[in-house]
């Protein structure tokens, strides 16, 4: 009997989860797991060692290379062959935190040290005092730090040109525990539930009211809330790639 494999850790779900190549109709799909992915990400684009890659995911040095030898060959597939890559299953769990990175602090637990045990932070879409509809192309958050249900403080904080999916990282590492926005696309649902970001969507007037609210109890917003803005670039459809959806297109 083979033995089980050990599940690799991995430290979140991928933002975008389909890639597919232009002019082709109904392209074959190859499939990247989510460790694949990992490796991939750590070792090509974090360029970090097959010993730091293996520690940081919790498994050995040759299993890496055997992970990584396959994902590159079905990356090359997709590009020389013309092939849809989509992103999802494999044998992995999300990192939990409370350990070392490469030598530093996980950077989960370095948002919680940073910002306090006990504080629970909220950012909402924003725009002249009230909450920006459109979440992809968010300019600035503005940002609560609550503490037994108060807030101890607010800022005005700008999204650094993120927009769409990569927002939920820009979210994350700025320690957001819960987003208020309007509309918002699936993908960008998708990635802030991988983030752990809770989110209340489809709620409209002053971002102050609106955290307050929250705070009573008597916030009112749809958890059902999909972007239907359509006043973007020629050719920008919500239903099919905007606001962060993660749909090939």
């Amino acid at each position: 009997m083979p033995r089980p494999q050990r599940c690799r850790r991995v430290c979140s779900e991928p933002q975008f989860l389909c890639f597919s190549p232009g002019g082709v109709e109904q392209p074959e799909e190859n499939v990247l797991t989510v460790d694949e992915y990992e490796v991939i990400r750590l070792v090509d684009y974090e360029k970090k060692s097959h010993e730091q890659c293996a520690a940081a995911m919790e498994i050995s040095r040759t299993t890496v290379t055997e992970i990584y030898e396959k994902a590159r060959y079905k990356i090359a597939e997709c590009l020389v062959q013309g092939k849809q890559l989509s992103i999802n299953g494999g044998n992995y769990q999300i990192c939990p935190g409370q350990r070392s990175c490469f030598g530093k602090p996980c950077r989960k637990e370095r948002i919680l040290s940073e910002k306090g045990e006990h504080t629970m932070r909220i950012a909402v879409t924003y725009e002249n005092g009230e909450i920006f509809q459109h979440f992809g192309h968010t300019k600035e958050f503005k940002v609560y730090d609550i503490e037994d249900g108060e807030i101890l403080s607010s800022r005005v904080v700008d999204s650094e040109g993120f927009g769409h999916g990569a927002l939920a990282e820009f979210l994350f590492n700025n320690g957001i525990d819960v987003l208020i926005c309007g509309g918002i696309g699936g993908g960008a649902q998708t990635a802030l539930r991988s983030a752990g970001i809770k989110l209340y969507a489809g709620v409209s007037g002053s971002a102050d009211d609106a955290v307050q609210s929250l705070l009573d109890g008597k916030l009112n917003y749809n958890p059902n809330v999909m972007c239907n803005h359509h006043n973007h670039e020629e050719g920008h459809n919500c239903g099919s790639h905007s606001c962060g959806n993660q749909g090939c297109h």
